[in-house]
């Protein structure tokens, strides 16, 4: 079967990930050379709560599975990065991941595959690691064990070696080697506090006048303001600051930076995205014989309102327009005409508190 190309994919993933081109692009090059058996450069994704990193690997995941010729390319597996402080404590390190890459290859297998034809899908597999920020070396300048314990573990997994590993029963027991050199890593985090603590550096700290006010135009007045986009300003060193190691960082070809989500992706993502909370209600008022829709001006008053909240990202969505909603779901009678409730701006913003 011929690898799918990365225009293919990002086409694909462009369908549930709106607003985050350069994170898909990304990761449509390095899921393409993964798909054809290519050693691939692992990838770390940086972003706010909400901006897409978890909709991105459910994305990938779900582009997989749908073809089944894919599907059995590369065995997929999600963890959370505490668990490999955990285990490392234990003295077990990497043990997760090989155990789910492990029965996800033989789910995709059979039971009555051979041990040696589920070792070698597992050792090509990929891999989602979520919340990596919370591995960090240090918090509060003070050492953080099970965070530089748990980077040592996902550094020896990510450098490409033979890991020794204990079979499970249904594999014969005993142990083993795996290959790791033909595991595709994707770790991602919120990062908390590293946009401050940049936007320190450039402002009031050793790189103080780095970033000067630009000269733009706001409610038709020309004024002077500082423009600050993280991805202009990072630095491997402020990642090592953040207690991410110079070791483990590394080991990344690629740091994506997730964009915030202005108002109009916020729009685009409350009425396209399959898992949008408008979808969801929807459903719920069709059990009930209505038909719910929202004005376009009571939808841009919604995306407005969650768009200040950028650390949010799409989440803030949700919350908004459960403020808006809560009533009508408890009893729409007064509000359906015809079967029909319709949502219009005077309504939203009554809701929010704004009229």
């Amino acid at each position: 079967m011929k690898t799918p190309d990365p225009l293919a994919i990002a086409n694909a993933l462009n369908r549930r990930v709106l607003g985050q081109d350069d994170a898909v692009r990304e990761m449509a090059v390095a899921l393409a050379k993964h798909l054809a058996g290519l050693r691939v450069g692992n990838i770390l994704m940086i972003g706010s709560s909400g901006t897409g990193k978890t909709t991105l690997m459910r994305a990938v995941e779900g582009y997989l599975a749908a073809d089944p010729e894919l599907a059995l390319r590369s065995a997929v597996v999600r963890i959370h990065a505490n668990v490999l402080g955990d285990e490392a404590l234990r003295g077990r390190p990497g043990e997760a991941v090989l155990g789910r890459l492990l029965e996800r290859a033989r789910e995709q297998l059979g039971p009555a595959a051979p041990v040696e034809q589920v070792l070698a899908r597992a050792s090509c597999g990929l891999v989602f690691v979520d919340e990596v920020d919370k591995i960090r070396s240090q918090v509060g300048g003070q050492p953080n064990v099970p965070g530089i314990r748990a980077q040592e573990a996902l550094l020896t997994l990510i450098e490409n070696e033979a890991i020794a590993y204990e079979l499970p029963a249904w594999a014969g027991g005993g142990v083993t080697t795996v290959d790791s050199s033909g595991l595709l890593f994707v770790c991602a985090g919120a990062f908390e506090g590293l946009y401050d603590s940049v936007f320190d550096r450039v402002t009031i700290g050793k790189d103080r006048g780095a970033l000067r006010p630009m000269t733009v135009m706001e409610s038709g007045k020309v004024v002077e303001k500082l423009v600050f986009r993280l991805r202009d300003w990072l630095r491997n060193e402020d990642l090592f600051d953040y207690g991410m190691s110079p070791q483990f960082l590394s080991r990344f070809d690629a740091v994506v930076l997730l964009n915030d989500l202005s108002t109009d992706e916020l729009v685009s993502i409350f009425l396209e995205s399959p898992d949008s909370a408008y979808h969801q209600t929807q459903a719920y008022f069709a059990s009930r014989g209505i038909h719910l829709a929202l004005s376009p001006s009571a939808v841009r008053r919604i995306a407005a309102e969650a768009s200040r909240q950028p650390r949010l990202g799409a989440r803030a969505l949700r919350e908004v327009f459960r403020r808006v909603i809560r009533d009508y779901e408890y009893d729409p009678s007064k509000a359906v005409t015809g079967g029909a409730l319709l949502i219009d701006l005077p309504e939203v913003e009554r809701a929010l508190g704004t009229v």
